[in-house]
């Protein structure tokens, strides 16, 4: 199986470095650590053992990729001036399956637009990866995917990534619904992430701490919960309890979100905040909670922006 993964960054080099470790040919498009990785590959510092991934090539950009890959992974932050079908399209060929491992919701239609004879797979990753120098990543906890056709339904390409994936010791489960399943996960997203940097740049656990933040939280989820039953995604009360519960298990952890403030790169505010608020906008659904944490994350990523040049 031939893999291309575009993005590699935390994300996109441990769950690459995965695939290869399950037999797997996977090269990789990354641009910042790109001298290192080349020569180095990457080093992967794990909860589920450390390993050392060595992509097939290490490439600047897809237009250097003269095979026809299998799959191709987008691992590309979500960000307005990012644009994931400039970004892949020299490597889309005919029978590639394209797979956006991604954060947030309703982000998927201008590749499935793209792309219409390409089968889309949408993937979500539950996991605490950061990246913490040129070709070091860490991965603190979880690490399971879910993942399925888009808009709806598995395929023989969803069972194949799966049995990869469970094969390196990565529980990958195949869901039909994976529109649903992209809400769950925002219902965690949505809340902790913004957050974590508007709080002063504190971890998970200190948000839990504090009772006005941990009340914040709860409020968050249940507005997203509202949002995804207004687009016919019912998602069960329990899933509040639950998201909770397991945060206060894991390791205190930093979200991607305040990684990328502290760094003064761009954060994913639309992708996490943005679509979901215009969503309940559309739909007549009042959510105060995120609408604020929207307008107070929007001012602050433009300010790092404009600091960063």
């Amino acid at each position: 199986m031939r893999v291309l993964v575009v993005g590699a960054g935390a994300i996109g080099s441990f769950y690459g470095g995965k695939l290869a470790q399950a037999g797997a040919e996977v090269s990789v498009v990354c641009r910042s650590d790109y001298e290192v990785v080349k020569e180095k590959g990457y080093n992967i510092e794990s909860i589920l053992g450390d390993f050392h991934f060595k992509p097939h090539k290490v490439l600047k950009s897809a237009e250097e990729f003269e095979d026809n890959p299998d799959f191709l992974l987008v691992t590309l932050k979500v960000l307005p001036e990012i644009d994931p079908v400039k970004l892949i399209a020299p490597a889309v060929k005919n029978g590639t399956t394209i797979m956006l491992l991604q954060n947030g919701v309703d982000i998927e239609k201008p590749v499935a637009n793209a792309f219409p004879d390409n089968q889309l797979i949408s993937g979500l990753a539950f996991i605490c990866v950061n990246r913490v120098a040129s070709g070091e990543v860490r991965h603190l906890d979880y690490g399971r995917l879910v993942i399925g056709v888009y808009p709806r339904g598995t395929s023989e390409e969803t069972k194949t990534l799966a049995e990869y994936f469970n094969r390196a010791g990565i529980l990958c489960k195949e869901d039909s619904d994976i529109l649903k399943a992209r809400w769950q996960k925002l219902i965690w997203n949505a809340p902790f992430n913004p957050i974590s940097v508007l709080g002063g740049g504190i971890d998970t656990e200190t948000i839990l701490e504090q009772e006005e933040m941990a009340l914040l939280v709860r409020r968050v989820m249940e507005e997203v919960r509202a949002i995804a039953a207004s687009e016919g995604h019912i998602l069960d009360e329990s899933v509040v309890d639950q998201n909770i519960n397991d945060t206060v298990k894991m390791e205190p952890y930093k979200t991607s979100m305040l990684l990328d403030y502290e760094a003064k790169r761009p954060m994913e505010v639309e992708a996490i905040l943005g679509n979901a608020i215009r969503i309940a906008r559309k739909n007549g659904i009042f959510a105060c909670h995120m609408q604020t944490l929207y307008a107070l994350l929007k001012s602050v990523d433009n300010k790092n922006r404009r600091l960063s040049g």
